[in-house]
């Protein structure tokens, strides 16, 4: 691993997520690859991810809270910020935090579907409204929200080495999400797997 230094944490997300679209063969919109990368710079900073804990300690909301406090908001402004934290959390944490899913009661699927929906559903407030450009954008996450949870999944593991746990994990993931990209990784080092097969306890 060589150590990078950037001047711009934007131009570094950038060139690392374009050269992970393409290695996923994946096309998205400049405004949506734009929307992605100011996410994740905004996510490098962790008071921006977590929320402020008990004694001065930092954690993650649960989805299931952000879309209650969405379904509670007090006007249609403060639900389309919500939900747009809720997608935003779900693909960040799917991209990047997906290797500590084995630890949680939720998995990766859960933030997948999660966060999903609430771009799909941000796309159709943006759509109704005045804002048409950014509710392309949202659908666009919405559609391809596995595919980018992949090529963040690309960023995030850079190249480290598959230990047998990891592999167990690739698996799963690939049996819960259907991700190419897991797939593709579990080919590469000869294990094919089978659509309908169990995962081993």
């Amino acid at each position: 691993m060589e150590l990078q230094t950037v001047s711009d944490v934007r131009e570094f997300f950038r060139d690392a997520l374009q050269r992970a679209l393409e290695r996923q063969h994946l096309q998205v919109r400049e405004h949506t690859e734009h929307y992605v990368v100011n996410l994740l710079a905004m996510f490098s900073h962790t008071d921006a991810l977590f929320e402020p804990g008990g004694e001065q300690r930092t954690q993650l909301k649960p989805l299931a809270v952000l879309l209650a406090e969405a379904a509670d908001a007090p006007d249609d402004r403060q639900r389309f910020r919500t939900l747009q934290r809720l997608g935003d959390v779900a693909l960040f944490v799917a991209g990047f935090l997906a290797s500590g899913f084995s630890r949680r009661p939720v998995d990766v699927d859960y933030h997948i579907a999660m966060g999903g929906r609430a771009y799909g559903t941000l796309a159709q407030a943006s759509f109704r409204g005045t804002q048409r450009a950014l509710g392309e954008v949202f659908s666009e996450l919405e559609c391809k929200f596995q595919p980018l949870v992949d090529a963040l999944n690309e960023i995030g593991d850079g190249a480290a080495k598959q230990s047998h746990s990891d592999v167990l994990r690739l698996y799963e993931l690939w049996h819960k999400t259907g991700s190419p990209r897991a797939h593709r990784l579990l080919m590469r080092i000869g294990i094919r797997p089978v659509a309908g097969g169990a995962i081993p306890n």
